[in-house]
């Protein structure tokens, strides 16, 4: 889609996420060693490799966005303090994207604390940094938040995000840049 065909609105938002990921894409992801940028772009890449639709790649690439958009130092989770970016990120996308988009960012934290609850296997998957923020983040779900979590229609878009943003954290990998998945963000806003 050119931009003369996009609403107005679309082509700002669009600008908006770029103007993001360029002016705080380079910090620090959260004690790997890679940038947010750089798993940004990874996770939406296994996303399009995993044959996800639009919105779901878009949810893969924004599923930190959070991170993007508050001022706590990169460090915080060492320091104590969960950013709750899920929710933070999960808001700013609501007035944008519809909830394919939205919904699978915003359970994504859920997603790791349900498969920690429902995969014994899976936590040792986890990088340390994931392990630090899991504990901050509530832990393994109990019984009742797993049947809660597998209610809601977006618990399994959920958890393939999750599982995308745990492989994503590879360094130095080469990725499709930012601009390659414009097409997938206009599409996402087109059935929002």
């Amino acid at each position: 889609m050119s931009d003369s065909e996009l609403p107005m609105e679309s082509v700002q938002i669009v600008a908006e996420i770029l103007r993001l990921f360029r002016e705080r894409g380079d910090s620090e992801y959260g004690g790997e060693s890679i940038t947010q940028a750089e798993h940004a772009f990874q996770a939406a890449d296994l996303a399009l490799e995993n044959g996800a639709d639009s919105t779901l790649v878009v949810a893969a690439l924004l599923h930190d966005i959070g991170h993007l958009l508050h001022n706590l130092p990169d460090d915080a989770p060492d320091q104590g303090v969960d950013d709750e970016h899920e929710e933070l990120g999960g808001r700013w996308l609501e007035k944008r994207f519809g909830p394919a988009v939205t919904e699978p960012v915003r359970l994504h934290v859920a997603a790791k604390r349900y498969m920690c609850a429902s995969d014994p296997e899976y936590y040792n998957l986890l990088s340390e940094p994931s392990r630090v923020s899991l504990a901050l983040q509530g832990g393994p779900m109990s019984a009742e938040e797993v049947a809660e979590f597998e209610r809601n229609p977006f618990h399994e878009a959920a958890v393939r995000v999750r599982r995308w943003d745990d492989e994503a954290k590879i360094v130095d990998k080469v990725t499709t840049p930012l601009e390659g998945f414009v097409e997938h963000i206009e599409r996402a806003l087109a059935l929002s």
